[in-house]
């Protein structure tokens, strides 16, 4: 009853996590294309009241005409729409996810028993869950002081955005050697989110609580504020495409088990903010295809890079290699605990990722993906069941 209960909770959570994600994002991705399609207003009399552009759209069979002041309108509403919420649910839903998911379970989803750094490889449960939360933080914290420092009155965006990009490869290069692959992929996409979110709730919504009390006063707000939020806010689209990549990478570990993952995330998360400019500039008006394809190139290296070697004893079948029945021995002593339509490890309600190896059918319908989950070691989960290297030999032998 406890698996099922924690199963059902982790299904209920990730439905709000990726409601609350769809808003959040659909209504950032509009914003920015609203903002870049403004065209100066037509009318002198929108003009003299300060209207700094406007659009005209159609949508679901009505006509919308959308206006953007550069300075305070004559007057505020009092039912003046904030956009936060979304954000803020879409990151503790995520948050509640990786502690149900990753910190219940830390030796198994955060320990990286093959890093490079033999510290990292000997983390206990706790210290890695430790090392999880400070890597956020931390992560937030460099980020925050670099926009604090590179460009403080945003007036050398340039070099902080390529500050940003650096670092986004060193978040990178540091999750593969600290954390196991699949975790590093979320950890990095999260960082990533996790400054979203603080964007929002530290710099952009305070900077618009002020200027409305301002406007309120009949003061005139602070220039600054007004550029921050919108500097905050740029970054924030070109994270977009690059999180929900690393959030749904999961499910692929040729991804996040390869020995370059580091460098595979790095391009694709740089492949991601060269889409979104693509788009940015397009809603500006500006159609420039040098940035899909400069992504799509990006993307192509990353699929070259990922490819799996083709050695000389692959594809040779092995007179000497082991039976069918060996192989579901093997499989069956560290295997089905977990991927069994009735696991019978503690935690698990039902086989991850829906995968079962009750029947001779199942397992081998499954042969190269239990081979490359066994060779890369991300499988079994923390070498729970003790996997032994001659049993992975064995399956890695193992020819139709």
């Amino acid at each position: 009853m406890q698996a099922y209960l924690l199963e059902f909770v982790n299904f209920m959570l990730r439905w709000l996590h990726v409601i609350a994600a769809i808003a959040w994002i659909g209504e950032s991705i509009y914003f920015v294309m609203l903002d870049n399609g403004l065209r100066k207003p037509k009318a002198a009399e929108d003009r003299d009241k300060g209207v700094f552009g406007e659009m005209w759209a159609v949508h679901g069979g009505g006509f919308y005409h959308n206006q953007k002041y550069a300075t305070a309108p004559a007057k505020l509403p009092e039912d003046l729409h904030w956009s936060f919420w979304k954000a803020y649910t879409t990151w503790l839903s995520g948050f509640a996810l990786f502690v149900l998911l990753y910190m219940a379970n830390p030796g198994f989803y955060l320990v990286n028993p093959n890093s490079d750094w033999a510290w990292a490889a000997d983390l206990s449960g706790w210290q890695a869950n430790m090392l999880a939360l400070a890597f956020l933080l931390g992560g937030w914290v460099v980020y925050n002081e670099m926009c604090k420092r590179i460009s403080p009155n945003m007036d050398r965006d340039g070099i902080l955005s390529l500050a940003v990009a650096v670092l986004m490869v060193v978040v990178s290069y540091l999750s593969v050697h600290l954390f196991s692959g699949r975790a590093a992929f979320l950890l990095t996409g999260a960082v990533m989110a996790t400054a979203m979110s603080a964007n929002v709730f530290f710099w952009i919504i305070p900077g618009q609580r002020r200027m409305v009390k301002a406007m309120k006063a009949g003061e005139a707000p602070n220039p600054l504020d007004g550029k921050r939020g919108k500097q905050r806010s740029v970054h924030n689209t070109y994270f977009t495409l690059p999180v929900v990549l690393l959030m749904i990478s999961n499910h692929y570990s040729f991804v996040y088990n390869h020995e370059y993952a580091w460098v595979l995330m790095s391009l694709f998360i740089f492949a991601g903010a060269l889409i979104r400019q693509f788009f940015v500039l397009m809603h500006a008006g500006k159609i420039q295809p040098a940035y899909p394809v400069a992504g799509a190139a990006l993307i192509a290296v990353a699929f070259w890079i990922g490819m799996p070697a083709n050695s000389a004893s692959e594809g040779a079948a092995s007179s000497e290699g082991p039976s069918l029945a060996e192989v579901e021995a093997i499989i069956e002593s560290r295997c089905v605990a977990c991927h069994s339509a009735s696991p019978t490890q503690a935690g698990f309600g039902s086989a991850p990722a829906g995968v079962i190896y009750d029947t001779t059918a199942q397992i081998e319908g499954h042969r190269e993906k239990i081979q490359e989950v066994v060779a890369s070691k991300y499988m079994p989960l923390g070498n729970m069941t003790g996997m032994t290297d001659e049993e992975r030999d064995a399956i890695a032998a193992w020819s139709e």
